[in-house]
């Protein structure tokens, strides 16, 4: 795993034991899991949104009152 065996892995755990502590690091690690957790969500909500707007079920141009509408209306009064 990234180059590193077993034992170098103990060694950076046990020093960062040391540098915490056992509750810093049940904290630390608290953290970090909830940090992912959002950063997950918030990519797959993204990931929604894009396939939304690629299937075509979100808002299209002209729709949000951009100035696409007044183009649209322009038209419309024309014919």
């Amino acid at each position: 795993m990234f180059g590193m065996g077993p034992w170098e892995l103990l060694i950076i755990l046990a020093i960062v034991l040391l540098i915490f502590g056992p509750r810093r690091l049940k904290t630390l690690g608290s953290d970090l899991g909830t940090a992912i957790k959002g950063f997950r969500k918030a990519v797959n909500e993204r990931e929604e949104a894009e396939q939304k707007t690629i299937e075509g079920d979100a808002v299209g141009p002209g729709d949000d009152g951009s100035p696409n509408r007044a183009a649209k209306a322009e038209r419309e009064s024309n014919v």
